[in-house]
């Protein structure tokens, strides 16, 4: 016996007859008849005694009538626990990222998934790449917003739509914020941070070209924060992803594209195989049916 045809069952003995319940069931008389004809034949009795204007319960039919409201009745229960289960998911989602553009897009994903699930908090690792992935290697971190290139053999992820751009950082009375766009050969012979990742500083050599070679790399740094600090301070120019600098305050620092212009995708990654918490494997689960729409 499916759940649905005792539903069919009980709305047909309610309105005491089938067109009116094929009418409440949004479907056709024929189609109810057949389905209310296989159900005696599964049952092996029969269940209605049916009269000119309407129809009534066999005994067998009125035994089935209460079997089958006591069956209904547990199946909704068991539907209402199995949400109230879910509305009451609670624990800590361990999150690392960069300081990239895609951290705005996980807030608004974080903001929707907190609407539903309230009792869940949140652990934000801030580093690089290198550093977050090693992080859900060791099983410390659920889920990463990692900037390509990243080897992503041992995850699953989901490859943003939206560009990282790479732009130089200066000071707002710097020369070079005269020009709308950086050259490589406006960064020779100057003092120059680059990010600390081996991968990223390949992709900024093939940008550089022969002047990579003439660069003076004074620092190398993981996070975009800590070399603003240095450029506040006239130390150098820094080369970081534009989405880190937003709120920064542009009276103390400004940026410029580069030209020609450079850009990278940033993931949402999390380690294949890795038996989650139930509020990380939900989150995984909200995060692919929002972002794959």
């Amino acid at each position: 016996m499916e759940i649905r045809v005792l539903r069919y069952f009980l709305t047909v003995v309610r309105e005491e007859g089938i067109n009116r319940a094929a009418e409440v069931l949004h479907i056709t008389q024929p189609t109810l008849s057949r389905q209310l004809a296989q159900l005696e034949n599964e049952v092996g009795v029969k269940l209605f005694s049916r009269g000119s204007r309407k129809i009534t319960l066999t005994n067998e039919g009125m035994l089935l009538r209460r079997r089958a409201e006591e069956i209904l009745a547990l199946v909704d229960r068991t539907e209402e626990e199995l949400t109230e289960q879910e509305e009451l998911i609670e624990g800590k989602i361990m999150l690392g990222s960069g300081e990239l553009a895609a951290v705005g897009l996980l807030s608004d994903l974080l903001e929707s998934f907190s609407n539903r699930y309230p009792l869940v908090i949140y652990d934000i690792f801030t580093a690089n790449a290198d550093m977050v992935k090693e992080q859900m290697e060791k099983g410390l971190v659920d889920i990463g917003v990692l900037l390509e290139p990243i080897d992503t053999e041992k995850f699953e992820f989901i490859r943003l739509e939206n560009k990282e751009r790479w732009v130089v950082l200066m000071k707002p009375d710097d020369p070079l914020t005269e020009k709308a766009s950086i050259s490589a050969r406006d960064l020779e012979n100057l003092p120059i941070i680059l990010p600390r990742r081996l991968s990223v500083q390949s992709e900024l050599a093939n940008w550089f070209g022969n002047t990579y070679q003439k660069l003076h790399v004074l620092f190398t740094s993981n996070l975009s924060t800590n070399s603003a600090i240095m450029v506040r301070k006239g130390l150098g120019y820094a080369l970081v992803i534009e989405g880190s600098v937003p709120l920064w305050d542009k009276t103390e620092i400004t940026y410029r594209p580069l030209n020609p212009a450079l850009s990278a995708n940033s993931v949402l990654a999390w380690k294949r195989g890795q038996p989650f918490s139930p509020a990380a494997a939900k989150f995984i689960e909200f995060m692919k049916k929002e972002i794959m729409l």
